[in-house]
């Protein structure tokens, strides 16, 4: 999941409450010099209360019946306009969200900086233009590296010796694109694959604009929403189209960091936190604390962040979490362990393709799963459902 914007709008601290990473934070652009990689989580009923067992998970944490997933995020430093032509860090950013699967687009919501990430007065910058502006820089991004052979590509294709979605599949193999995303690009965008001579300028723009909206889906996390001019800008915000997270990734990191010391509890993602030991906390974070729970937690539900990470994940990526173990009965691996592995996999994904993300012997050899709610045998066809405990049979063994 790649984490993007412009400077100073809060992307690293929503990385850092994400991640618990010590990254450098700052109010000026360029802060984020280098990518930053770290590992957040995703949020889910974890099933070991609907099966009364205590989980001993190994690919991710339960606390409290609460099933954290481990995902990577990639912080990128600041876009400035016509970053795609290598203003300011330019395509050093641009190149760091190749390999997501889809993007959190952090928004200063409260109007609060302007395109170059300058500070100014809350609500004196309209933060819809940060939202075209990032579109804008991300389809000229993707359309220079299209450009680069488009020649040799219209003709390989009008002579017929191969398809634009093979050769464009090949050109864009180093963005995670997908040859099911550009069919679907040219379908859309209703341009004849067979000639692309025949495009003009605007059918090719249009092309990549659809192509980079279905490979790098995008969400909006609407940062700094506890300060009064983000409210205003909030439904704006949610006529661009798009899924739009209210956001406070300062109030997220400040509970975190809170939650680390044992000072509360709280859990990412928690409506409310309770304090532990409040002899501990000074009257200044005790009336920080407050704020963060009249102003965000009250008024939203949560900070945000998590939210924000799951809706990624879960709606736009549309995938689904799957628990595999080895013995149906006691839900175990072949070490005993109760319900250790949580598998985030596409919606859709079939019994058999689940065998084959395990191991592909696995898959090879697949005889028939076992749904461990029902204790019904699967065929290999069998379309897995979100929660789902499955046992795979095979010919060589069981998992």
């Amino acid at each position: 999941m790649g984490i993007v914007g412009k400077p100073n709008v809060g992307k690293s601290t929503f990385f850092s409450a994400a991640t618990l990473a010590a990254v450098e934070i700052a109010s000026y652009p360029f802060t984020t010099i280098k990518p930053n990689l770290g590992v957040g989580y995703l949020r889910t009923q974890c099933v070991c209360r609907e099966f009364n067992v205590k989980d001993n998970p190994v690919n991710s944490i339960c606390i409290e019946g609460v099933r954290l997933i481990p995902v990577e995020l990639i912080d990128t430093a600041g876009l400035v306009p016509d970053a795609w032509q290598g203003r300011g860090l330019g395509n050093q950013f641009l190149d760091e969200i190749r390999k997501a699967d889809a993007l959190i687009h952090i928004v200063d919501a409260s109007g609060s900086t302007d395109l170059e990430g300058r500070i100014l007065k809350p609500g004196m910058h309209d933060p819809l233009e940060d939202v075209k502006f990032l579109e804008r820089e991300i389809t000229m991004w993707m359309a220079q590296i299209i450009r680069r052979d488009w020649q040799r590509t219209v003709r390989t294709v009008e002579s017929r010796r191969a398809d634009l979605p093979s050769l464009l599949e090949s050109r864009l193999s180093g963005l995670s694109i997908k040859r099911s995303q550009i069919i679907e690009a040219l379908r859309k965008a209703d341009l004849n694959a067979d000639k692309p001579t025949r495009w003009s300028e605007e059918d090719f723009y249009r092309f990549v604009d659809t192509l980079r909206r279905l490979s790098k889906p995008m969400l909006i996390a609407a940062n700094k929403i506890d300060i009064p001019a983000a409210e205003e800008n909030l439904e704006r915000l949610r006529d661009s189209g798009y899924l739009v997270v209210p956001c406070s990734a300062e109030a997220e990191l400040a509970l975190r960091r809170a939650a680390e010391k044992n000072l509360i509890k709280y859990k990412p993602g928690d409506d409310d936190f309770s304090v532990l030991k409040s002899t501990e906390i000074t009257d200044r974070q005790k009336r920080a604390l407050e704020i963060i729970r009249e102003r965000v937690l009250r008024r939203h539900g949560t900070t945000g962040v998590q939210e924000a990470i799951n809706a990624a994940f879960f709606k736009l990526l549309n995938m689904i979490v799957v628990y595999t173990v080895e013995d149906p009965e006691r839900l175990t691996d072949h070490n005993g362990r109760v319900l250790p592995d949580a598998r985030l996999v596409p919606s859709g994904t079939t019994a058999r393709e689940l065998a084959y993300l395990i191991h592909t012997e696995l898959g090879e050899s697949f005889i028939y799963a076992v749904d461990c709610r029902s204790k019904v045998r699967r065929g290999e066809d069998y379309v897995l459902k979100d929660r789902d405990v499955i046992s795979i049979v095979s010919a060589k063994r069981r998992a």
